[in-house]
């Protein structure tokens, strides 16, 4: 089992306050599915985007119209979309007793090989958040597109505590 540092009441939920970060709005989907299924005590988020009031905030290929930077910004910005999606779903983020696994899926030009340094803009927010002891097994990948031109995808699945409202 893991440690208690973040599990407690008041952990991930706390953390957001004591770094200053205000999650977005829950985002909406694009197509014909649910952002967030839960099933047993796993959590699947689908592919979370970098998007703002339903609009991207990046589009593009990194290595060619974006930069590592840019990359970095987009996954940060896909990853708060994921919490915020967790946090609806689940009402405190404090259920979340887990990160199992983080998929990144990056745009990028034939030339572009930073992909981890991108991904780890996710990996750190969460460290930060749930604590390091909750750090997930991760895949990084580069495809030639993503939806809607976006340079970013995550696939996210938390494991949660049940406190019987699944």
């Amino acid at each position: 089992m893991v440690s208690g540092e973040g599990l407690r009441l008041g952990g991930a939920d706390r953390r957001l306050e004591e770094l200053g970060i205000q999650l977005p709005a829950a985002p909406t989907p694009f197509g014909s599915y649910v952002e967030a299924l839960q099933t047993g005590n796993l959590l699947f988020l689908s592919g979370m985007l970098p998007v703002v009031d339903h609009k991207p905030k990046y589009v593009g290929r990194l290595g060619k119209e974006l930069d590592a930077e840019a990359g970095r910004d987009a996954a940060r910005t896909a990853a708060l979309s994921a919490l915020a999606a967790a946090k609806e779903r689940l009402g405190s983020l404090d259920r979340v007793t887990r990160v199992v696994r983080l998929g990144v899926f990056m745009a990028t030009s034939g030339d572009f090989f930073d992909q981890p340094g991108v991904a780890d803009a996710v990996s750190d927010l969460f460290r930060d958040i749930f604590g390091p002891d909750k750090t997930a097994v991760r895949l990084v990948i580069g495809v030639a597109s993503l939806p809607l031109g976006m340079p970013i995808e995550l696939e996210v699945i938390f494991e949660v505590a049940d406190y019987g409202n699944s």
